[in-house]
Order: C-alpha cells, then structure tokens, then sequence
C-alpha cells in the first residue's frame, strides 16, 4: 500500500552511539524526523522505524495490535544494537510506551530514555470504550496533529482505528505493571497543554520511576516534536545522551 508522502522511515549512521525513536499512535516517522536529523548532525546515529499499519490508511491500522508496533522497534532495536556501542531510546505518545517496554525487557541494554508527552495509561474516555465499540464502529474521529504552531502539519490519519486502539489498553497494562524494572536514566518532556494525553501518565512515571526527570514544556500542544518547544527537546535530549553515555560523543 503506496505511503502518506514524509511518512517513510529513516535511518543514518553517524556516530557509535545509536538512538531509537518511536512515533505514536496513528503518527508516522514524520513527527519524529526533524529530531532524528538533528541528533544525526550532532554525530549519533539514529532509527526511526516506521511502525505496522502507519503512514498507510487507518483501514490498513485496523489490521494490526500493539504486539506487531512493538516487534518493530525490537527489530530496530536489535538492528542499532548490532552497529553501535550503546544505545539510547526515545518515544512520542505511544512510542514512549513502546520505549519504556523495551527498557523494561532489555535492562542495561539500553543506556537511557527521553520520552515526550508519554502514553502509559488508559485516560482517554472513548478508548475505554474501544473493546465494545470494534464490533459497531471501524474507526472514530482521530487523535492526531495536535499542534499549536501555525503552519505545521503532522502526518497522521484523520480517523483512529477501533480495532487497533482496542489493543491499547493490553500494552499500557503491562507498561505499568513492570515499571520497577527501568533503572536507567530518564528524562520526560510533558506538555502542559495536552488535547490527547492526560497528566496522569506522567504522574505514575514521577511515581514509579524516581530517577526519572520531568521537564514541562509551555508552549506546545501534544505533537511536541514538531510545535514550538521542538528545539528544547532537541538540545535537552542531546545534552542527556552526553551526560549518560559511556563512549565519547562528538563535541560541536
């Protein structure tokens, strides 16, 4: 099935230190892309995975659970592993999640965390009723560009997919259930101004992960990645993997 133009993966090597990213829920690598090309400039490499059923349709989404999203950024995991010295994970929305499950299952495999508006519970009241609505409805009215810059557009579905968002709730359970188990560092980007997520995701994190540091971010709705706090997230996420990496990181 032909793909949404912007919504192709990216990857590039540039440095020993490697950093996966994660795009959300009915998102794609586009929400992601400027923050990888600028970590690539500053001599990491990056691998921004587009995940199953995204940057399609959301008939094709519809066709796909959380297990097939989170096999991908294993894959991708697995694959950056391979090439660099360590590796750093970061996630969107439900790419935090994703980003938290792969911490949680690979340990002291992954060196460090940056999540950015993170989507670990179940606060949303129409995806609560996901479960029933699948067997009346196909879709709903989509989540996605959920941005307060002017001009900017995300590259997502105007319409979720029931089926997939009923697999939700499974992921965010077991997210939550194993959060003792991320000891690495962590650092979280949380916007006050948020029309998709809730604050009480990061309320379990600040909770939960007591290492973890919360930055709030003033001026940018969900898609923080491409609003107006975008650059913030970019340098703080590369001063983070410099503080916390073992190995040598180029210096501009």
């Amino acid at each position: 099935m032909p793909l949404m133009p912007g919504a192709e993966p990216y990857h590039h090597d540039a440095g020993q230190i490697g950093v996966l990213l994660c795009h959300g829920f009915t998102g794609s690598p586009q929400s992601l892309r400027p923050w990888g090309e600028y970590l690539v400039d500053h001599g990491l490499s990056v691998s921004l995975p587009r995940l199953p059923g995204h940057g399609t349709s959301w008939q094709e989404m519809n066709h796909t659970r959380w297990e097939d999203w989170y096999a991908e950024v294993e894959k991708a995991f697995e694959d950056l592993q391979g090439r660099c010295a360590e590796v750093f994970v970061a996630g969107l929305s439900m790419g935090g999640s994703l980003a938290l499950r792969l911490a949680e299952v690979h340990g002291d495999a992954i060196r460090g965390l940056v999540l950015a508006n993170p989507s670990i519970t179940n606060d949303v009241p129409l995806l609560k009723l996901a479960p029933v609505l699948k067997w009346f409805l196909s879709s709903v009215p989509g989540v996605a560009n959920d941005i307060k810059k002017p001009g900017v557009t995300e590259v997502g579905y105007d319409r979720t997919p029931v089926k997939a968002a009923a697999s939700l709730p499974a992921l965010w359970s077991l997210v939550q259930a194993d959060l003792d188990r991320v000891t690495q560092p962590v650092l979280v980007y949380h916007s006050a101004d948020d029309h998709v997520v809730k604050p009480t995701g990061v309320a379990i994190i600040r909770q939960r992960i007591p290492q973890a540091t919360i930055e709030e971010l003033t001026d940018s709705y969900h898609v923080a990645t491409l609003d107006n706090d975008a650059s913030r997230i970019f340098a703080g996420s590369l001063d983070f993997i410099r503080t916390h990496a073992s190995v040598p990181l180029r210096r501009d």
